[in-house]
């Protein structure tokens, strides 16, 4: 199939930018605010349980959102990009191939985590907190959370495919639907609405499995019904398939690892000082994990359209593609920041009536949110570089960010600095990874090959 017998292709190769985009990104988008819907109703209902639930739920989050992460993000990302690419190139079997081989890499990653953060929950919380009510508590989420890891990883990779081949609304829907769904099942399993049974802290983790196990089954219905336009058969195994996906996805589990390790790092540092401290922090770094799917919801479509043209030898246009997307992804989300910068309790006071966690988030997020728009900005650029086929200086980039905000964290652990030099650590953090990602775009050999 060449692209242009496929008409998602040739929009994406040869139709309006701006029109494009809004056609690829504006399911995702609506994705993204049903999980930002989804991240509030969470809190909302472990707020409820007061603040050693939601202290808990702060331990175990940084690792859940590294799993989502890596399976739709960075493995899916990369399965998106290889298929695309392929699709860009006019090889079709090329495609079919690597959508086959996407469920091999998700097996053997679905069961790391079941190993090792399913089982292996305790002495690795353990390294966080030395609180035993807190580490109970995590690791009875992180039992359930990752010991259905296969669920979520299947799910993401028929995801992964619809994207790759231009199919955004159906991914996006089950998204939707599922959201939805664990909203309703989170508040009734947490807090024992109607005939549900009481769960406390473990009900989000539940909804979670739950919803995404209905959304799996039917990405699976849609996918195998011919929606995706490739047909999901057996293939056998080879190496090229899944190199070319781990060039991309390979790179972003690293990329994701250190996203979520820079989190962890700082909720160890911000755990010195307290529960209080704990809570507040995972209060405000919860928005800021946030906005990472904010980015993928445009990222997503930078993916599908920037591999597109890669494929088809369009640089200047690929480039084209990720400035207009990246820009939108800055304006968004600088209002964002900016607003509850200057209005912490518009995020705060949803979640806690406690004034002591009220006030480290306020103090969080009033150093933080401002630099949210350059930060968010620079991850849309991360995911449009997916699209390239080469990650390398993407996660430099990310890593770059970690040293920066572990060094300004430990040496105002060491000089006794207090907790705001901690977060001024951070955010200048968020600023390194929005610069590097802009420079990436502008000067290396990936963005111009065109021009070396």
């Amino acid at each position: 199939m060449t692209a242009t017998h496929n008409p998602r292709m040739q929009q994406i190769l040869e139709g309006s930018i701006p029109v494009m985009l809004l056609r690829l990104s504006a399911p995702n988008v609506l994705a993204v605010t049903t999980m930002t819907a989804v991240t509030f109703a969470d809190i909302y209902f472990i707020g409820k349980l007061g603040t050693t639930a939601l202290a808990s739920l702060a331990i175990v989050f940084p690792f859940q959102t590294l799993m989502g992460m890596m399976s739709n993000g960075a493995i899916g990302g990369g399965v998106a990009s290889s298929i695309v690419r392929a699709l860009g190139s006019g090889s079709k079997t090329e495609a079919e191939n690597t959508a086959w081989h996407a469920f091999i890499i998700a097996s053997v990653m679905a069961i790391l985590y079941v190993l090792i953060l399913g089982l292996g929950a305790r002495p690795i919380f353990g390294l966080i907190t030395d609180s035993n009510e807190l580490l109970n508590g995590s690791v009875r989420y992180a039992h359930i959370v990752f010991g259905a890891a296969p669920i979520m990883w299947f799910t993401f990779m028929l995801a992964a495919i619809l994207r790759g081949t231009g199919e955004m609304v159906i991914a996006s829907n089950a998204v939707i639907v599922s959201g939805l769904i664990h909203i309703a099942l989170s508040g009734a399993l947490t807090l024992g609405w109607g005939p549900f049974p009481e769960l406390g802290l473990i009900g989000p983790a539940c909804a979670m499995v739950l919803s995404t196990g209905l959304a799996g089954i039917y990405l699976a219905f849609q996918v195998l019904n011919g929606k995706a336009r490739l047909k999901l058969r057996s293939h056998k195994l080879q190496w090229h398939p899944i190199t070319d996906v781990m060039k991309v996805g390979g790179l972003g589990l690293i990329n994701s690892t250190g996203l979520v390790l820079t989190v962890i790092v700082v909720t160890a540092l911000v755990g010195r000082y307290g529960e209080d401290a704990l809570a507040g922090y995972g209060l405000g770094s919860r928005l800021e994990l946030t906005l990472v799917p904010i980015a993928f919801g445009i990222g997503a479509a930078l993916v599908t359209a920037v591999g597109g043209n890669i494929g088809a030898r369009q640089f200047p246009r690929a480039r084209k593609i990720a400035w207009t997307g990246a820009g939108a992804t800055f304006v968004i989300t600088s209002i964002a920041g900016i607003v509850i910068a200057m209005e912490p309790s518009i995020w705060i006071n949803r979640f806690t009536t406690d004034s002591n966690v009220h006030s480290m988030g306020v103090s969080y997020l009033t150093i933080a949110a401002p630099i949210y728009g350059v930060f968010a900005g620079g991850q849309t650029l991360y995911f449009a570089s997916q699209g390239t086929g080469n990650m390398i200086w993407p996660v430099v980039i990310t890593y770059t960010r970690f040293l920066v905000v572990a060094s300004v964290g430990f040496t105002a652990m060491i000089f006794d600095w207090g907790l705001n030099a901690t977060f001024t650590g951070v955010a200048i953090g968020l600023a390194v990874l929005g610069v590097g990602q802009i420079i990436n775009v502008l000067f290396t050999p990936a963005w111009n090959r065109d021009r070396t």
